[in-house]
């Protein structure tokens, strides 16, 4: 038998270390904070389970405010994705496929993506502002009592708007590469056979994107789930606490109130949502993409 040779592993482990050090290590921090509880001069109490069960008891109040973050977390994720993987689709079918256009489309599809995200926050803020912002004037131009400061229906369609303009360039780059993979065979395959508009994009290029959507829709989730520098710049959290997400909650509970067990508890269980509402995509296109596949294999 050759004998394998394990040095390989010896290039891998620098990886590793770092990796450990940079996760593994304040994973294992966090959730020993999570069953412990502190009072200052860094001495800690066992606490067991304790804060997990105050965290998903809806009637105390670190419960109460769990849910309702969670609640406008899983709302706003669903309205993001229900626009911007739309729009993303629309946006990629309408790009250039050749000339000079699709460079300049491109760089000028990239721009929103290269905004760090608390400029991004100090843009509209500044842009929905009904005094001084074009749009904050231009909403209330048109006759609608539009302030993000006052209205939590207008802060929250401020942080939609934001949200949209900033991330569906990802949404259509992403589809826009999809669309180029696809060979032009089928075109002429399909403009033989008479096929519509709508017949071509139904089977050959939604089909040819599904995995590209699958990326899309992750990340995009993942990202408006986990949603902070954005919103805290334009709002705060407010007005009261109509835009206070998962993310602004668990800053409040660590650095405003120094309650390092319960943040930590909380962001375990946040961490934990993400995880299986991801799981749960993942397995639910996959399937329909291989069930899809399977059909066409039989046809």
């Amino acid at each position: 038998m050759k004998p394998v040779n394990q040095k390989a592993w010896l290039l891998v482990l620098p990886v590793l270390l770092i990796v450990a050090f940079s996760a593994v290590i304040p994973l294992m921090t966090v959730v020993n904070y999570s069953v412990q509880d502190s009072f200052g001069n860094n001495q800690f109490f066992w606490n067991g389970v304790g804060w997990f069960a105050e965290l998903l008891d809806p009637k105390s109040d670190l419960g109460s405010r769990f849910y309702d973050s969670l609640w406008r977390n899983l709302a706003f994720s669903a309205i993001i994705l229900a626009i911007e993987i739309p729009l993303g689709i629309l946006v990629a079918l309408s790009m250039p496929r050749q000339g000079w256009a699709v460079s300049a489309t491109l760089v000028l599809m990239a721009l929103p993506l290269l905004i760090p995200w608390n400029v991004v926050g100090t843009i509209w803020q500044i842009f929905a502002r009904g005094d001084i912002g074009l749009f904050g004037a231009a909403v209330n131009g048109l006759g609608i009592d539009y302030n993000y400061v006052a209205n939590p229906v207008a802060a929250w369609f401020t942080i939609v708007v934001m949200d949209v303009w900033h991330w569906t360039s990802l949404v259509a780059l992403l589809c826009y590469a999809g669309l180029k993979s696809i060979p032009d065979a089928y075109y002429q395959a399909a403009r033989i056979d008479g096929a519509s508009r709508w017949a071509v994009f139904r089977t050959i290029q939604l089909p040819k994107m599904n995995r590209v959507l699958l990326i899309a829709v992750l990340l995009r989730f993942m990202d408006s789930f986990m949603i902070y520098t954005e919103p805290f710049v334009v709002t705060g959290g407010g007005p009261g606490n109509s835009t206070t997400f998962l993310s602004i909650e668990l800053v409040k509970l660590a650095l405003g109130q120094f309650d390092l067990g319960k943040a930590a508890a909380l962001s375990i269980v946040y961490n934990l949502i993400i995880l299986a509402v991801c799981w749960v995509f993942y397995t639910v296109m996959t399937t329909a993409d291989a069930r899809a596949d399977s059909e066409a294999g039989r046809g």
